[in-house]
This record gives structure tokens, C-alpha cells and sequence, in this order.
């Protein structure tokens, strides 16, 4: 931070170019979305004969709190007016984005394949008791996932690719949603995919929020995930509102949300195996809420 002006985020290491995000601010500026830190400029240097992104430079944005502390904050108290605020803000974000031009060089998507995938890998990743948990849900997780072998006729948007609270900065006059370089997890995706998969990761980060008050706070769980399964609801509700007001309902392919959200929680077991392993314990208390023995043999029956 400069001054409580600006923010300076410095990538280390730097990335070769093209790179997403100055293109996306570009946009974002164009299309009149005002809900995210300003963008001020983008700083480029040449390293080994090649052109990089070193720097990205926004605007400061007072009194700043990042999700997993004022939502955490939220959930303890029990409280969702905020989710309808996040509602509206995605929905905004979205149609300002469905208008970003698709580049010809994007990979072609494999919903299906990308979601199997990640199902295997977070169950070889994964071991323990908590890895023979997972094995004797796997059936029921890929019968969700199946839905994605369908095609779906929902517009292929660019998406934000990581949203959850974290990505959310509550602040002195709002709410913000900054970092729009991709979701961590994941190699080569296609940056244009549907609306859902973005409102699937905020979602679930509702469900790990509700698991960090538990862990961290001493939540009761019973109260966690009854605030989560609230907080989730009148987040939906809000975004449907916005699209339909705006005439764009089209965006948004409810059937997709739950084998996205199934997923991102195997994705989030992938990211605690590879660089956090103390954050297991979240994907997993959302995956055993959600595929807990009565509800398992509900699936099956």
C-alpha cells in the first residue's frame, strides 16, 4: 500500500504475457462495473527476451476487510442481509463480462472430464480416514457430476474463475470483488464458461465460511450451516432478480450449480493437499454435511 492511495500487487514471478487480467479492468471500466478496487495501471517489463506482467495497480479502498473475516463475522452473528448485496454485485459483474470477447486461442471446455478429474485426483490426493470417507462417497458425487455430460445450451461467458468471499472486500462505501486472475487449481481452462460455475464457487465459500466459524469460532454447527443454507438462498435469489431485470435470466443454468459446487469441493481438497493442508478440514466438513449417512442413503434409494 502507497499512502492509503493505492495498492501495488506485485507477481512473483512475474507472468509472461498475454495475461487476463489487464484486459479484464479494461473492460470492466467500459461496461460502467464500478464494484471493484479502481483499476489504475498495469506494469510490464521485458525478462529473457520476453514481454512480462510485474505489477498491477489499483486503487485503495479505506477500512478494507477480506470475506473470510467480515463473512466469518456474519455467520457468527447469524446474519445474511450481506448475501444480497453479493447477489447483486455477481450479477452485475456477469453482465458486464458477457459481453468480453471470446479469443479464438481458448482452449475448448470438457465440463465432464474436468470435474471426474478432479473428483480422482482429490481422492488419490486425500488420505486417512478422511480418504476412506471420501472413497465411500465417490458413487454418490459422480451421479451429481454426471449432469455435465448433458450439454448445456446456457451462454459461455468470461468469468471471474475464483470467486469466493475471500475475492469480496467489504470497505468503507461497499463491496468490491478484486483478484480476477483465475482460479489456482487449475491449468489451461477455458476462461469462458457458464455463469454458474462462478456462482458454484461462491456458494460453496459460504458453506467454508460456516466451517471456519465452527473450527475457529465455536460456532454451533447445527447454526453454521442452517446461517449457510440462508445466506446461499438469499444470494440466488438476489442474482436471479438483477439478470431478470436486466432481461438476461438466460445466464444462469440452475441444473449446472450443484455439480459445479461438487467440484469445487473436490477442488478445494486438491489445494489443501498441495499447499494448505490445514484447510482440509473445511471441504470436508462441507462434503460430510452434504453426504452425510441419512442423506447418502437418500441418494441411493
Amino acid at each position: 500500500m502507497v499512502g492509503e492511495r493505492v495498492v501495488v500487487k506485485w507477481l512473483t514471478p512475474p507472468v509472461p504475457l498475454p495475461h487476463p487480467t489487464p484486459d479484464i479492468f479494461a473492460h470492466l471500466v467500459d461496461s460502467g462495473f464500478n464494484d471493484t478496487a479502481p483499476p489504475y495501471a498495469a506494469l510490464t517489463g521485458v525478462l529473457r527476451g520476453r514481454a512480462h506482467l510485474l505489477a498491477l495497480i489499483t486503487g485503495y479502498l479505506p477500512e478494507a476487510r477480506d470475506g473470510w473475516e467480515w463473512c466469518v463475522d456474519e455467520a457468527v452473528a447469524g446474519s445474511t442481509a450481506f448475501a444480497g448485496e453479493l447477489g447483486r454485485l455477481t450479477a452485475d459483474l456477469h453482465l458486464a463480462l458477457s459481453t468480453f470477447p471470446r479469443s479464438k486461442h481458448d482452449p475448448p471446455g470438457d465440463a465432464a472430464g474436468r470435474a471426474y478429474g478432479a473428483l480422482a485426483e482429490a481422492l488419490e490426493l486425500t488420505g486417512g480416514d478422511d480418504g476412506a470417507w471420501l472413497a465411500s462417497k465417490a458413487r454418490a458425487m459422480r451421479r451429481e457430476l454426471a449432469v455435465l455430460e448433458t450439454p448445456s445450451t446456457t451462454p459461455l461467458i468470461r468469468i471471474h474463475g475464483d470467486l469466493h468471499v475471500g475475492q469480496i472486500l467489504r470497505w468503507r462505501d461497499g463491496y468490491a470483488v478484486i483478484d480476477f486472475d483465475g482460479n489456482p487449481t487449475v491449468a489451461g481452462a477455458d476462461l469462458h464458461q457458464p455463469a454458474a460455475r462462478d456462482v458454484a464457487q461462491l456458494t460453496t465459500s459460504l458453506d467454508h465460511v460456516a466451517q471456519v466459524a465452527i473450527k475457529r469460532r465455536s460456532t454451533p454447527p447445527d447454526q453454521a450451516t442452517a446461517w449457510a443454507g440462508r445466506a446461499r438462498q438469499t444470494l440466488l435469489t438476489a442474482y436471479r432478480a438483477r439478470l431478470a431485470a436486466r432481461n438476461r435470466p438466460d445466464l444462469l443454468d440452475e441444473s449446472l450449480i450443484r455439480p459445479f459446487e461438487v467440484e469445487q469441493e473436490c477442488r478445494e481438497l486438491i489445494y489443501a493437499a498441495r499447499h494448505l493442508p490445514r484447510w482440509r478440514y473445511a471441504p470436508m466438513g462441507v462434503l460430510r454435511t452434504w453426504y452425510g449417512e441419512e442423506k447418502h442413503k437418500e441418494n441411493i434409494a
